[in-house]
């Protein structure tokens, strides 16, 4: 379902209900800090960057629980561990009060219960749709296996995009998922991530993308999903009794204590002091929300077309006059990018890249497409990085309270870039062919030369030597004889569209 940055977010609204059940009331009853902060700068976007899980929880938790009338969010994943069901609660919470609640999340790695699906969307408040569901929703094995036969292209065709806007005013986009992994709170595993707290103008332009695909045939109303009868659409009903025991299951784990760790509880408390802070921090000007239309291009027979993202973001390479610099996880060019960096190159343009160490990654195979090239980019003259999985800054990035005795290991997951250090970009795409052609992206431009260089300042420490390794300097070196043979396997395959 929606990924780890809701589910925290939602483990927190949830928290504050049961938790701290007087806080909204007593303190910020409404959205006002948001209201004046954008009276006082009419025409333009309030940017924040939340480049830790514990600011990005804050926010989405303090925005979650002071919605006045809608919420849409939009997400690649939606996991169902602890976190996405106080997810689901806190949503469950803004709709008994009156919030109009839409959901938009993709097929492909969903793992939600059908009846608590269907048992949600019967909520008068809540409508959930299912992007592209060719593969988990309403889906049989079989007719999962005949997607793939008779529409290669399009069960490959995923909505990367993950937005969260709260009332068409306040939003928030980036790389993180709504899972424990992507706001440091796994234990064993996390993501080094990247979102943007926007207010004002470009958050129009997000909420019309949501609303283009809430209203495009892709996104399909859950309920119809288990509507059907014979071998090719799963039948499933919830009575009202049933919804009724979903809801109350879900309040019951919200108010257990065992289901809230000290340091979320901890975050709660916090919340108040620390959005007001964030307000007082935002940075002013123009800002571009840039993203795809739903099923990506009119491709329906290649694996190719581009987008809309991509279109933009290779016009940021290309007026580039001085330097690039881009962390994103993962590193796999097209004959298009290699191209359009090599014109970077010839014509005098530092270019800067971090990405992820085999040591670190989450995705051998789109390792493998680096791996493939990493040789011919850095004769091209790209200075090119690898994310360690113990970078020396882990602890300052895990800034929890009482973080687990032993430090997980990390991955590099934001998607960010800076050019000429005056525009910076946060959104979803990698770099990579699935982002280019495949996948639905979004994100934002910020011409703003401070939020560039902040930025650019947060990738640069990424590219530490204590934080990562030189890629010419054969990082390989430190994983076992056995990974680099799997990854070398996977180097065989004709993978690369896919990557």
């Amino acid at each position: 379902m929606i990924t780890c940055l809701f589910k925290r977010l939602i483990a927190i609204v949830l928290l504050m209900g049961s938790v701290l059940p007087t806080w909204a009331a007593d303190t910020l009853s409404s959205m006002a800090i948001v209201d004046r902060q954008i009276a006082a700068h009419p025409q333009l976007t309030g940017v924040y960057v939340l480049d830790t899980g514990e600011a990005a929880l804050r926010a989405r938790a303090w925005l979650a629980d002071h919605a006045q009338h809608t919420l849409t969010v939009q997400y690649f994943i939606w996991s169902t561990d602890n976190i996405g069901i106080l997810a689901t609660e806190a949503l469950l919470r803004a709709a008994d009060r009156g919030v109009k609640v839409r959901v938009i999340v993709d097929d492909l790695l969903i793992d939600a219960p059908d009846k608590s699906l269907l048992a949600l969307d019967k909520h008068p408040n809540i409508d959930i749709r299912i992007y592209n569901p060719k593969h988990q929703v309403g889906t049989p094995f079989y007719k999962r296996a005949l997607n793939v036969v008779t529409d290669f292209r399009g069960v490959n065709q995923r909505m990367h995009d993950k937005t969260f806007v709260v009332d068409g005013k306040v939003a928030i986009t980036g790389g993180r998922n709504m899972a424990d992994e992507y706001f440091d709170y796994d234990q064993d595993y996390n993501f080094r991530d990247r979102d943007a707290l926007l207010l004002g103008e470009a958050v129009k332009s997000m909420q019309a993308s949501f609303d283009a695909f809430w209203n495009h045939s892709l996104a399909v109303p859950v309920a119809t999903l288990y509507d059907g009868w014979g071998l090719m659409q799963k039948n499933v009903k919830v009575g009202d009794a049933e919804v009724q025991q979903v809801y109350s299951r879900l309040h019951e784990h919200a108010r257990a204590p065992e289901n809230f760790a000290p340091e979320v509880r901890a975050a709660i408390n916090a919340t108040p002091d620390s959005f007001d802070r964030l307000a007082r921090e935002i940075v002013w000007g123009r800002v571009d929300f840039i993203h795809d239309t739903p099923g990506k291009n009119g491709n329906r027979w290649f694996l190719g077309g581009g987008g809309q993202t991509t279109a933009a973001l290779a016009q940021l390479v290309g007026d580039a006059r001085e330097s690039i610099v881009i962390q994103s996880p993962y590193l796999v060019m097209s004959g298009k990018a290699l191209a359009l960096f090599k014109e970077a190159v010839a014509r005098g343009v530092k270019v800067r890249i971090i990405t992820n160490s085999l040591a670190s990654t989450d995705n051998i195979q789109a390792f493998s497409g680096y791996r493939n090239q990493r040789k011919k980019l850095l004769k091209m003259g790209l200075q090119i990085h690898e994310y360690k999985p113990d970078p020396a800054n882990r602890q300052a990035l895990m800034s929890r309270v009482n973080p687990p005795e032993t430090p997980p290991l990390f991955a590099l997951h934001a998607k960010s870039m800076v050019v000429d250090g005056k525009i910076a970009y946060i959104g979803t795409f990698n770099f990579d062919p699935r982002s280019e052609n495949l996948n639905t992206e979004v994100g934002v431009v910020m011409h703003h030369p401070a939020l560039a260089r902040q930025v650019q300042t947060l990738i640069e420490t990424d590219m530490r030597p204590e934080n990562s390794w030189n890629a010419a300097d054969a990082p390989d070196q430190y994983v076992p004889l056995t990974k680099r043979g799997y990854v070398r396997l996977w180097q065989l395959l004709p993978l690369k569209p896919l990557l």
